[in-house]
């Protein structure tokens, strides 16, 4: 059912072209952030590296951000947030909750091909954002739930469920950024494979669950709703 074009007493405000710049000054921080962040994991530089990698004036940083304690967060959010929909789009086209966590471990495992980017900054950083509300962790942890109430794995602790695929999946995504050589190219579904078993699913059932057919994807397959 379609929503009605205007409900009184609301408006809605186009951007100027004020906000609209603000708003790209405000991002190019961020992804320069984001890049040293992949880099070195943190942001142990000055703030005029900062701007001059993002190519804006050093009087712009206080303008967006009181720290680099703030733009650091936002840079780990923003990540968090291009990876959850990227898992998205992974997984839009499947009803079953292994599947669908499964499916999610696979797109991560293999985010050191696909956008290495994301998967520097998920390894350097990871471990503190297992109970982000953004990323990989709120759907990880729906759908360890969904999965239990459905019969299909057999656990008491989702919360421990959730920082055991954590560990272990940060695990594999730095082995195949750092040691690629050591995993062939079906690491990724059998690692899920492996976790659905240990989450208490039959062999054959765990196998099928971990190889459902997934949508390619690249870093500009994101949906225009997505892109932002």
């Amino acid at each position: 059912m379609s929503q009605p074009e205007s409900v009184a007493g609301e408006t809605s405000v186009a951007p100027t072209r004020r906000d609209r710049r603000k708003a790209r000054t405000r991002q190019a921080l961020i992804d320069a952030a984001r890049e040293f962040v992949a880099r070195q994991g943190n942001l142990d530089m000055s703030i005029q590296d900062i701007t001059e990698a993002a190519e804006v004036g050093f009087g712009s940083f206080y303008n967006h951000f009181p720290s680099k304690d703030e733009l650091l967060r936002a840079a780990i959010e923003d990540t968090l947030e291009e990876h959850g929909q990227l898992l998205d789009v992974q997984t839009a086209h499947l009803d079953d909750p292994a599947a669908v966590f499964a499916a999610s471990l696979r797109a991560t495992a293999r985010l050191a091909d696909s956008h290495p980017q994301i998967a520097r900054i998920l390894v350097r950083t990871g471990l503190r954002y297992l109970d982000s509300d953004r990323g990989l962790a709120p759907r990880a942890l729906r759908d360890i739930r969904r999965a239990i109430d459905s019969g299909q794995f057999q656990l008491t602790n989702p919360h421990l469920a959730l920082a055991t695929t954590g560990g272990s999946l940060l695990g594999i995504v730095h082995m195949r950024l750092e040691r690629p050589g050591l995993l062939d190219d079906d690491a990724p579904e059998e690692f899920a494979e492996q976790l659905l078993r240990a989450f208490g699913m039959p062999r054959r059932s765990a196998r099928a669950s971990a190889r459902k057919a997934l949508p390619d994807w690249s870093p500009t397959e994101l949906p225009p709703e997505a892109q932002g």
